[in-house]
C-alpha cells in the first residue's frame, strides 16, 4: 500500500519530511502546475535523504501540466467575496486565449475543484467578465473547468517536454498524466518518456472527466496505475454522482488486476485542523477497502498546517482497512 504525500511549502524542511516518512508515508507528488522540476533539483535530493533515514525508497511522481485547464500566474492571493464581478484574461485573472475563445455569456466556470463558482455575464475576444455566485480565495495555477463544455487542449504541453527529459535523468519514478481520455493520450506520453531515456518511469493515468471513465478498460496495458482524480472529475458531473462513478472505476480495476489510487480531499479538513472529521476516514478507510494501491492527499501536506498530523491519520487508516481485509 502506497501513501503518498504533496510537496509544498508547508513541508519542505526537513525535520517535518523526516516526520512524514517514520509516520508511514511511502511517496510524495511534486506539482508541475506551478514550477519546472529543473527548479526542484535539491528538494529531491533531501526527500531521498530523508527517507532513507527510515529505510523508504521514496516513489517519487511528477504531476504534468497536460491538457488541465488552469489559470495563469497571479500576484498573490485574490479573495472573491460573493457578488462580486471578477475578470478573466488580458484584464484580469490571467486565462489562455483558447479557453477564453471556448467560454460563453452563462456559462459556469469551476475553480480549484469547484470550490469557486463564476458565471459568466459578458464576453469578447480577449476576457470574460463574471458574476462571483460561490467565493473563495484563488491562487496561481488553480484548475478551471466549464460546465457541460470540454475544450481540447494538446496531451503534452512544451513544459512537459521539458520536465520529462529531467525526469529521466533525475530518476524519477513515475508521472502523473492529467485528462486521459483515450488511448493516444497514453501512447504519446510513453513516446516522450521512451525518447528522453526514461524507459523505466511508471505512467499514472488520472481519470478526471466522463471521456476517461468511458475509455478506462483501453488505458490498461498502457498506464501503470488508475488514479481517480477526484476534483476534476466531481466537476464533470453532479456531485452526487461521483461516489459511484469511484465505486465503477475501482470494481473495473480489481476486476483486470489493475492498480488504483484514490486521491482529492482526502483529509481536507486537516489543512486547517489537527483532527479529521469522521467522514474523511471513513472515504479512506472504503476507498482501501475497495482495493485501492494507493491514497494521495495533495494541499493537505503541500500548504497545509498539520502535513505529518496527515500523514499519520492517512497511513493509519488505510492499514486498518487493510487489516481488516485480511
Amino acid at each position: 500500500m502506497d501513501i503518498f504525500g504533496t510537496l509544498g511549502p508547508a513541508c519542505y524542511k526537513r525535520e517535518i519530511l523526516k516526520k512524514m516518512f517514520s509516520l508511514g508515508m511511502t511517496g510524495i507528488r511534486i506539482n508541475l502546475s506551478h514550477v519546472m522540476l529543473s527548479e526542484c533539483r535539491d528538494k529531491i535530493r533531501t526527500i531521498r535523504e530523508t527517507a532513507a533515514e527510515y529505510s523508504v525508497e521514496p516513489k517519487i511522481l511528477v504531476d504534468l501540466h497536460g491538457p488541465e485547464l488552469r489559470i495563469g500566474k497571479t500576484d498573490g492571493l485574490i479573495k472573491l467575496s460573493e457578488g462580486d464581478e471578477v475578470s478573466l484574461g488580458a484584464k484580469g485573472i490571467p486565462l489562455d486565449e483558447k479557453i477564453i475563445a471556448n467560454i460563453k455569456v452563462n456559462d459556469e466556470l469551476l475553480l480549484d475543484d469547484g470550490k469557486i463558482l463564476l458565471k459568466v455575464i459578458s464576453e469578447s475576444e480577449a476576457f470574460v467578465d463574471c458574476h462571483v455566485v460561490r467565493a473563495g480565495v484563488l491562487s496561481s495555477g488553480k484548475n478551471i473547468a466549464v460546465v457541460g463544455k470540454r475544450i481540447a487542449m494538446d496531451t503534452l504541453t512544451r513544459e512537459d517536454i521539458i520536465n520529462i527529459q529531467d525526469a529521466a535523468e533525475l530518476g524519477i519514478y513515475g508521472v502523473m498524466q492529467p485528462f486521459v481520455k483515450n488511448m493516444q493520450d497514453l501512447l504519446d506520453v510513453r513516446k516522450a518518456l521512451d525518447e528522453a531515456g526514461g524507459k523505466r518511469i511508471k505512467i499514472y493515468a488520472k481519470i478526471e472527466n466522463t471521456e476517461g471513465v468511458s475509455s478506462i478498460r483501453d488505458f490498461f496495458g498502457l498506464c501503470d496505475e488508475i488514479v481517480i482524480a477526484r476534483g476534476d472529475l466531481g466537476n464533470s458531473m453532479p456531485l452526487w454522482e461521483l461516489p459511484s462513478v469511484q465505486k465503477r472505476i475501482a470494481a473495473i480495476c480489481r476486476e483486470n488486476n489493475v492498480p488504483f489510487m484514490v486521491v482529492t480531499q482526502m483529509l481536507s479538513s486537516m489543512e486547517h485542523c489537527k483532527v479529521p472529521t469522521r467522514a474523511e476516514v471513513s472515504d479512506i478507510y472504503n476507498a482501501v477497502a475497495d482495493g485501492a494501491a494507493s491514497v494521495m492527499v495533495t494541499g493537505e501536506t503541500a500548504k497545509g498546517e498539520y502535513p505529518a498530523e496527515v500523514i499519520r491519520y492517512l497511513a493509519n487508516t488505510a492499514n486498518a482497512a487493510i487489516m481488516e481485509s485480511e
